[in-house]
């Protein structure tokens, strides 16, 4: 009998991939968002009918208006950050190292669960 062991996967350091998208409000409510690749992270949040995040440029990168921040171990899942992005998140006060702007995250299968964190216009 032929049988391969596979090693165990460390699944605690993996994020969970379950779900949707999970959004935390400024009160500490968290909303669980439906969720679909083709979509960015700014138009699920927004058609959730979420008014806190107001992306008033629509999703072209021009306004900052959409800016969250993502739970750190889904950093590593998200594509570079383009320099408008960049440029952009460097002209508000309240730039974090995990901030993103949700128009530049393209939603895929594999970010199912990923946590953010609407973050408050200062």
């Amino acid at each position: 009998m032929n049988m391969s062991i596979s090693p165990v996967e460390d699944v605690a350091a993996e994020p969970q991939r379950e779900g949707g998208l999970r959004v935390m409000l400024s009160d500490g409510v968290v909303r669980d968002v439906a969720a679909s690749p083709g979509h960015s992270v700014m138009e699920l949040i927004r058609d959730a009918g979420i008014a806190e995040l107001p992306a008033y440029c629509g999703g072209v990168c021009s306004c900052a208006t959409c800016h969250v921040y993502v739970s750190a171990e889904w950093l590593s899942l998200l594509p570079p950050m383009s320099d408008d992005e960049d440029a952009l998140l460097d002209s508000i006060a309240n730039r974090a190292s995990q901030s993103r702007l949700s128009c530049q995250i393209p939603f895929s299968a594999q970010l199912h669960g990923m946590e953010v964190t609407v973050a408050v216009e200062e």
